[in-house]
């Protein structure tokens, strides 16, 4: 696991470090698609958001420049954080399978990173044990696919009802960001 550390030389004030995480601004990667309900929900919850692509994850964030409290230039963690949505059992499905290469690849690039696997569905650990999905992929396949990636790449795997999935995003990255500041 990796340690969240402030490389920052600087130790921020209450007040300080609220205006830094409000300026907070999530990455979204130029390839993602079907995302409206989380950009809705930033947009609703006044969270910063804009398009770049991202070497690995679907979601990162990167904090503006603030020269008032130290910082000189924008700073991306795209490169230390990231969210991979993953919006059904299907296309995960898809991803351990035709695709493996192209999904073991990314989580390769991520591997110095903390990665996090959101799967957009509450009940798919228990569609998988009962090949609830619309694949051939057996259960057993399946889930020791998702199991090995796991304790290979130290990834973290959640489960996830689709319409919270951009407040996961949001304070995902803003507790990280919170620990690194601080």
């Amino acid at each position: 696991m990796l340690a969240v550390q402030n490389k920052l030389p600087y130790r921020y004030m209450k007040t300080e470090l609220r205006q830094l995480l409000k300026s907070m601004t999530i990455l979204v990667d130029t390839q993602e698609q079907k995302n409206k309900h989380i950009t809705l929900y930033l947009s609703k919850h006044n969270t910063p958001f804009k398009s770049k692509k991202l070497e690995f994850g679907d979601y990162s964030m990167m904090l503006p420049a603030n020269e008032e409290l130290g910082i000189i230039r924008d700073i991306y963690f795209d490169n230390q954080i990231a969210i991979e949505r993953k919006s059904n059992l299907e296309e995960l499905s898809n991803n351990l399978t035709q695709g493996r290469t192209q999904f073991e690849n990314e989580l390769i690039r991520a591997s110095n990173s903390k990665l996090i696997l959101l799967i957009e569905d509450a009940r798919a650990y228990e569609k998988i044990l009962n090949h609830n999905y619309n694949t051939k992929y057996k259960p057993k396949s399946f889930l020791g696919s998702l199991m090995a990636f796991q304790a290979r790449y130290d990834i973290d795997i959640q489960f996830l009802n689709s319409s919270y999935s951009g407040n996961f995003i949001r304070w995902t990255f803003y507790y990280w960001l919170r620990e690194f500041l601080k």
